[in-house]
């Protein structure tokens, strides 16, 4: 991963969970937003639902994200020859992360992240509300960690591990 930072593309991440319609789609706008420059986030699915959780939709605005152009969709997008070679893969939900993935161009770097599925919560609107909010805040606090890793001062395993310590990191955000 060592490159000259100015002369380093962006890095390619590309979030994963089973239906691409809640947590998934959280972390590749937030990383959109906190990594704009140094990293293009994706996201996709193993069974997409074949739409965005209207949840989701409504959490990313009023956190002032752009929502056009998210869509629910398979992960076999990113397996084809034309796909962007992707240099991280992270997982955000438990399903995802024992599945076989596809084999994916420039083989990248994969951790699991697991999130608890806001989309799974049940009960009157402002608790599945906050159940999409402490998903937000757990993914935005572990970006947070990963953006300002030296990436250009690290090899290869010690990135791995670093990637894999921010997957156990104890969350701030509240518990739904």
């Amino acid at each position: 991963m060592s490159t000259t930072a100015n002369t380093r593309r962006p890095y390619n991440v590309l979030f994963l969970c089973t239906g691409n319609s809640a947590r998934s789609i959280i972390g590749e706008a937030i990383l959109s937003r906190v990594g704009a420059g140094k990293f293009n986030a994706f996201s996709a699915g193993s069974q997409p639902k074949g739409e965005v959780n209207p949840y989701a939709l409504a959490l990313l605005r009023r956190m002032n994200h752009k929502v056009e152009g998210f869509r629910s969709k398979s992960w076999d997008e990113f397996a084809k020859p034309d796909a962007p070679e992707l240099n991280f893969v992270f997982t955000v939900c438990d399903n995802a992360a024992g599945e076989v993935c596809p084999a994916w161009p420039g083989q990248p770097m994969t951790a699991h992240w697991g999130i608890p599925d806001p989309a799974a919560a049940e009960g009157a609107d402002a608790e599945i509300a906050l159940a999409f909010a402490d998903a937000y805040g757990r993914l935005s606090n572990r970006l947070s960690i990963f953006v300002n890793l030296p990436f250009e001062g690290l090899d290869r395993l010690s990135l791995q591990k670093r990637l894999d310590e921010i997957g156990r990191t104890a969350d701030t955000a509240r518990k739904a």
